[in-house]
């Protein structure tokens, strides 16, 4: 099967580290779903597969060619990809950017990498598979049960989407590509850290391996203009470290009114002094900390006025069908007067976080935790000790991106506090730890919404979804004697570990359920849309209400933020500010307005 000249999605998926030479695989492959899960007993491995897809595009989706919305046990890819003759004697690194969920990869009959995990990305190594100007035939196989536990966000584990549950992702859903590295030695992925205070960048540069004699450099540059470079000894240290001063008169921190991006340039010398390997990346300069209730960016206090984005498009379910799109959705935001988002229940590919630090846009990470159950039931659903290796697989991938100002590995885990330890303390405490562990820079809440129980989280919030913005109000009104929501049970059980002092804000709240398309075609009760509270009777009092809501956030002195439920409706989820399209159903400058009322976000 031959590359196509136009493939989807050619765009370079790994924005923060960037080699000239790659190719991409996406395109037309052979495909099969294999429903039963028999299909390695049945010799799909080594056959003709009888259907074709478009990668990067699940099965389920429109773009994929597949359409196929039922439950998908296992499916499988082949395709036949050549590797360049000009990569003679380099060592050939075929990436999977995502796939959904257990993955077996065989290159030419041989099995060269598995993955669990749906939302991050894996690496096979073809050294000594396939050569330079061969030939190969990779298969892949994606195991997507819906048995057991599962790290699936908001993938419904019935055959219907409904509610706030949607269509399936199975296999491929980002993009698939071949890279060539030095086969002796070479760069694997920096860790930037910013330091405002000591103004300068931190730059770890693993390397495969640590040979005498060779040297890393990284060179920092303003625009066209170099500004620092640093060499360090590469045989010292598994993995090398290096500090770039960024002069007092160059210094620019990024911000939401100013995302500047730095370049960086990484190279790897030999004992000679000649480049073996080379990758260009970017940086931006800002901090985080934490004052009293409020998270201070550059060590200022900026109320975050964030969106819930989930990340779904009608064609492309989890993959959005262009890098426009992604754009686009940012510049929606931006445009209805949000400032960030919460990712929320879905690690987002790299070129999202890549267009959100170029146009200064606040990203909260979330990983996809739903699929499990976290506290209820003592039994097999219950994650594993892969739920908390995936997450800090995303958290490894996205550390560097100056967008992200914070961590949220669950989300409304729930569950009576009583006196003894149960799983859910442990599933909670392992990811906050790990967490923190892996990445010291940002604050991480333990879970939003429901059941806090980390005593020393950073962050601590709600969700409510009360739709008056009088009684919204009251609810929201004991911040300031350090006595806020909480989350409770239905019978008013105490869930979470008391309060104490930390930065807060309701991070779901709104979800006004307008829909007023449906309403017209099916009626007052329409059975395909679904949302929160009942449904404002005009557009009028959709903004009335809208308004009134977010005053109440914004004019809270002790609230640093909120996050207003949702970007777009989501199949019948009807409680976007958006249609799911992206056309506007709502004023966009009425929305704006609201959220920029001079005399409240003065008072943070």
């Amino acid at each position: 099967m031959a590359a196509p000249a136009n493939p989807p999605r050619p765009e370079y998926p790994r924005p923060q580290f960037v080699r000239e030479r790659w190719q991409c695989l996406n395109g037309e492959w052979e495909f099969e779903i294999d429903r039963s899960d028999s299909g390695l007993e049945r010799g799909m491995l080594k056959r003709t597969l009888t259907d074709a897809i478009t990668v990067p595009f699940c099965p389920e989706s429109e773009l994929s060619g597949i359409n196929d919305t039922d439950f998908l046990e296992a499916v499988w890819y082949r395709r036949t990809i050549t590797v360049p003759a000009a990569w003679a004697g380099e060592r050939v690194l075929l990436h999977f950017q995502a796939v959904d969920h257990d993955t077996t990869v065989w290159v030419n009959g041989v099995e060269v990498a598995r993955h669990r995990g749906g939302f991050t990305p894996f690496t096979a190594d073809l050294d000594g598979v396939v050569s330079a100007g061969q030939e190969a035939v990779v298969v892949v196989r994606a195991r997507d049960t819906r048995h057991g536990p599962q790290a699936r966000g908001k993938q419904a584990t019935w055959y219907a989407n409904s509610h706030c549950h949607y269509t399936r992702t199975t296999g491929i859903w980002q993009t698939v590509w071949l890279e060539p590295v030095p086969r002796a030695v070479h760069l694997e992925r920096p860790r930037i850290t910013p330091d405002l205070a000591g103004g300068a960048f931190h730059v770890e540069m693993p390397l495969s391996t640590n040979p005498p004699g060779h040297t890393v450099r990284a060179v920092l540059s303003d625009g066209d203009d170099e500004i620092a470079r640093v060499e360090a000894r590469a045989d010292l240290d598994l993995c090398p470290r290096l500090t770039l001063p960024v002069p007092p008169k160059r210094q620019r921190p990024w911000s939401p009114s100013d995302p500047h991006l730095y370049r960086l340039r990484l190279e790897l010398l030999d004992e000679h002094g000649r480049t073996v390997d080379t990758a260009r990346s970017y940086a931006g300069l800002r901090s985080i900390a934490v004052r009293g209730k409020q998270v201070l960016l550059n060590g200022e206090p900026l109320f975050q006025r964030l969106v819930l984005d989930q990340g779904y498009y009608p064609d492309g379910l989890m993959t959005a069908p262009s890098d426009e799109a992604l754009v686009r959705d940012i510049e929606l935001s931006l445009n209805a007067g949000f400032n960030g988002a919460r990712l929320h229940q879905k690690v987002f590919e790299e070129r999202f976080l890549y267009h959100a630090d170029r146009l200064g846009y606040l990203v909260w990470g979330e990983f996809g935790d739903w699929g499990c159950e976290t506290g209820v039931r003592d039994d097999n659903q219950q994650p594993g000790a892969s739920y908390a290796a995936q997450w800090v697989e995303a958290v490894e991938r996205d550390y560097s991106h100056p967008s992200l100002i914070g961590w949220c590995p669950l989300n409304e885990t729930y569950q009576r506090l009583h006196d003894r330890i149960t799983q859910l303390d442990d599933v909670t405490w392992s990811m906050f730890l790990a967490t923190k562990a892996a990445d010291s820079t940002r604050p991480v809440i333990d879970a939003s919404g429901y059941a806090h129980r980390v005593p020393h989280t950073d962050i601590y919030d709600s969700h409510c979804y009360e739709q008056d913005p009088q009684a919204f109000a009251k609810l929201m009104s004991g911040l300031a004697a350090d006595r806020p929501y909480i989350n409770t049970g239905p019978d008013g059980s105490q869930w979470s570990v008391p309060y104490r002092g930390q930065p807060y804000f309701c991070s779901e709240f709104g979800g006004i359920w307008w829909d007023p398309q449906a309403e017209a075609e099916n009626g007052e009760e329409p059975e395909t849309s679904w949302g929160y509270g009942l449904r404002p009777r005009s557009e009028e009092e959709f903004h009335d209400r809208f308004d009134g809501l977010v005053a109440v956030l914004l004019g809270d002195p002790n609230m640093f933020g909120y996050c207003y439920t949702q970007l777009t409706d989501v199949f019948q989820e009807r409680n976007g500010v958006y249609r799911f399209d992206r056309t506007e159903k709502l004023d966009v400058t009425r929305l704006r307005a609201a959220q920029q009322r001079p005399a409240a976000i003065e008072q943070h």
